[in-house]
């Protein structure tokens, strides 16, 4: 049998990856709006392995050929799996693909759930990275981030981490309620000191439907201003560089080379399959490029999948006019910028010169090696804006 040819496509080259989502928590934090649910009753990790094997089968069915240069497994709290559970996943993306031998495989965690032995077990199933959701480096923010660890406990949890990966990461939230410029600086060159080659900093952002929201919307919970939080974010952007972990995206911080592979195929406009509840993925199919989403509800998605062999709900085949778009504003926020080509292979007209030059002019754009085009740290915190120009 005949070694199957993936289509063709403008960002074929920018990899293929499996993000794998894992929807349930221990607890619901108040400011996330992601796909995540608490079941006090335990979860039949069995019977959700086997769902996992039949849509990745599925997926490898419609993307047949390619080769995993990365996996993620996100949430939810993966780290709340069992070892056993994450070596059936990782074996079952190893029999459905061929995987790259430096393939960057990377399992979310949170510092409640870890310990040695667990690491180890994930470790010995084939994870190489993981990225653990720190958060705050102080125990009042933790609380009210509603977070179940303390600072002690997360710097456990990095040690751990650094013990048995060579690669980790952790995350910080920024922009906290009453959080000040100097407090924040003090804390992150904490953070910097135990990170080994990459911190992802988010500013907190109030979600529709969150707690928070509803805290924010009653008054009892305000965050910084717009100039506090412009200043929150000089400072990390000064700071992180200043210590080797320059901005390479714009929440993302790493020492060279040590940029999340996974992260970068979607900022690269990549390839990836989506499996698990709530999952979105990113398909290059005959018909062209092919947006799926599955069921959100994870007992939905179970028995979806258990009666259809996949939980897909939605399929979109892609525009050229939203590959273009969608390029563009996941392109633009990376340092290394877009190639100006590859947007006009996807889009079908190259960028307005006029307005390129424009933003150029104005210091928020600007040429790179390679003719590429870049942002720049003027135009970084405006990003919306920039894009939505360029993409008239």
């Amino acid at each position: 049998m005949s070694p199957v040819t993936p289509p063709d496509h403008p960002t074929r080259d920018a990899g293929f990856g499996i993000y794998l989502h894992w929807p349930f928590c221990a607890a619901k934090c108040p400011y996330c709006d992601f796909n995540s649910h608490v079941r006090h009753g335990g979860v039949d990790q069995p019977r959700f392995l086997s769902a996992f094997r039949r849509e990745i089968a599925h997926a490898a069915a419609l993307a047949p050929g390619r080769t995993v240069n990365s996996v993620f497994l996100g949430g939810g709290t993966p780290s709340l799996m069992a070892p056993e559970t994450v070596a059936g996943l990782l074996d079952a993306v190893a029999g459905a693909w061929a995987v790259a031998p430096d393939a960057e495989v990377t399992l979310e965690a949170n510092p409640t759930s870890v310990e040695a032995g667990r690491f180890r077990g994930y470790r010995a199933a084939g994870v190489n990275r993981v990225s653990l959701g720190v958060q705050a480096l102080n125990d009042p923010d933790l609380r009210r981030l509603g977070r179940m660890h303390s600072v002690a406990e997360a710097l456990t949890a990095v040690r751990l981490a650094a013990a048995s990966f060579e690669r980790f990461s952790f995350d910080l939230i920024y922009a906290r309620p009453e959080q000040t410029p100097r407090a924040w600086a003090t804390e992150l060159r904490e953070a910097i000191a135990h990170a080994a080659e990459h911190l992802s900093l988010y500013q907190l952002t109030i979600e529709p439907g969150t707690p928070f929201f509803g805290l924010a919307q009653a008054g009892r919970l305000v965050p910084p201003d717009e100039d506090v939080s412009r200043a929150l974010y000089d400072v990390t952007q000064e700071i992180c560089a200043a210590a080797g972990l320059p901005a390479y995206e714009i929440s993302n911080h790493a020492r060279p080379g040590a940029a999340s592979r996974h992260n970068l195929l979607y900022w690269r406009y990549g390839e990836y399959a989506g499996i698990g509840p709530g999952a979105h993925g990113r398909l290059v199919l005959p018909e062209g490029r092919t947006g799926t989403l599955t069921e959100k509800a994870p007992e939905a998605w179970l028995a979806r999948v258990e009666r259809d062999g996949h939980g897909i709900v939605a399929t979109e085949s892609l525009a050229a006019e939203d590959q273009g778009d969608e390029f563009l504003m996941m392109g633009l926020r990376l340092a290394e910028g877009i190639d100006p080509a590859r947007y006009a292979a996807l889009k079908g007209r190259s960028l307005d010169g006029t307005r390129l030059a424009a933003l150029i002019a104005d210091g928020f754009v600007a040429r790179r090696a390679g003719d590429r085009v870049a942002v720049t740290p003027k135009g970084a915190p405006v990003l919306n804006a920039v894009v939505a120009e360029l993409a008239a």
